[in-house]
């Protein structure tokens, strides 16, 4: 079993013919199997491998789900049509840990430098400098609440908005 070099196109065109009556690589429904073969491949499969690039996609789209599929990741070479030989180099797990060196397109703060986390820190403190907070005492019998804020905002050019933080009433 297997589908021979994935990163051949004679591996590719194995699992274009493999992938023309099945969605997935294993059962109806996505598994580790498909996460195995899908690591093993180099990248998009091209456009006149039809079935093999429908199903890559569909793969891609589980790309957050990829560990918690059903199944057991088996080796690549337990996968694909019989008669053919894996000649795959890369194991399963190699390939793991170079999905780790793709681009994030979501701006991951896990990886800050000294000179973000200096600019980080002093916009924060602007920010706090900037920020007004007034404890009071009213006594609602005298002067309510609302009319309160509509004297504090009515200072536009100073006041964006305001906030009660604590209310007590006495």
């Amino acid at each position: 079993m297997g589908f021979g070099d994935l990163k051949t196109p004679a591996g590719l065109n194995v699992l274009n013919e493999f992938l023309a009556d099945k969605s997935y690589i294993e059962g109806y429904v996505p598994s580790q199997a498909d996460v195995a073969v899908f690591d093993a491949l180099s990248g998009v499969p091209s456009a006149d491998l039809c079935h093999a690039l429908r199903w890559y996609n569909h793969i891609k789209s589980y790309h957050k789900e990829k560990g918690s599929l059903p199944g057991v990741k088996k080796p690549l070479s337990q996968y694909g049509p019989a008669g053919v030989e894996d000649t795959t180099g890369a194991a399963p797990a190699a390939a793991d840990e170079d999905d780790d060196d793709d681009i994030d397109l979501f701006g991951s703060d896990e990886e800050e430098d000294e000179e973000t986390k200096k600019i980080k820190e002093e916009r924060l403190a602007a920010y706090n400098a900037k920020k007004l907070q007034i404890a009071c005492v009213v006594e609602d019998d005298k002067v309510g609440t609302d009319q309160l804020e509509e004297l504090i905002t009515a200072f536009e050019d100073y006041v964006q908005s305001m906030d009660v933080a604590a209310f007590n009433k006495i």
